[in-house]
């Protein structure tokens, strides 16, 4: 029988602490009704690039890979649901709903965040690919049995993320974000040049905006190919794009 939590007390860190694994889920919205797009489903490894900041909040070390779906949807609309299971003798299915954001190597906040993940063995924020953090503002918990979920050993954390990492520079490293964590399958932007896109102080006119808004999700060639659902997207509903 499942429970629901009003926080994360001290057991459900320790059990968060010995799975070498979690699942991080987001989804899009398109459209007015907060439809469309692709939902996204990552695997997380590495136990040191998670942290439970308090009894409802979490966080987690954004490592650098192929996409950013995370990060822009998260721009976008913030929804996020992460997932730890066991694949131990003890059945257990951990589910934290929330809020999340994007901290960067450059925004206030990380000089506080970073330390956090030192208690764990490991490199945690000081990472040689790390990109962001994930920070999560907890809004339910809850678990289930898990017993269905298979019993396996952990033969050990894989290093050719990390070993990757080491064989390129920071420069070398920011021009891939750039290039492949630009914007997301839908076309919702993530990172430019490597970093959050930039925010204006002041904000155009809402015409302007709304087309500066289509440019930045499906980019600046109005003849290029749309993804799925887009033709959706339009000046009625485009203020749904929290950017």
């Amino acid at each position: 029988m499942g429970k629901v939590y009003a926080e994360l007390d001290e057991r459900l860190a320790k059990f968060i602490s010995r799975q070498p694994v979690f699942f991080v889920a987001t989804a899009p919205c398109l459209t007015e009704d907060g439809d469309g797009g692709h939902v996204n489903l990552s695997p997380k490894g590495y136990r040191d690039t998670f942290a439970v900041l308090g009894p409802r909040r979490v966080a987690y070390v954004d490592l650098t890979g192929s996409g950013a779906e995370t990060i822009a949807h998260l721009r976008q609309n913030g929804r996020i649901t992460i997932m730890f299971c066991s694949f131990a003798k003890q059945a257990k299915i951990l589910r934290i709903y929330g809020r999340g954001r994007v901290v960067l190597p450059g925004d206030a906040d990380w000089a506080e965040l970073a330390p956090r993940f030192a208690a764990n063995a490991g490199e945690g924020a000081d990472r040689r690919d790390r990109r962001s953090i994930i920070v999560v503002d907890v809004d339910r918990i809850a678990d289930s049995c898990g017993y269905a979920v298979p019993l396996m050993e952990l033969s050990s954390e894989r290093e050719l993320l990390a070993r990757n990492a080491e064989r390129q520079s920071p420069e070398e490293l920011a021009a891939y974000r750039a290039k492949y964590n630009a914007a997301s399958i839908d076309g919702l932007p993530a990172l430019t040049n490597g970093t959050r896109a930039s925010r204006g102080a002041s904000r155009p006119p809402r015409g302007e905006r709304e087309a500066q808004l289509r440019n930045e999700a499906f980019g600046n060639d109005l003849h290029a190919e749309r993804p799925a659902g887009a033709e959706r997207l339009t000046a009625r509903n485009v203020g749904h794009l929290h950017v």
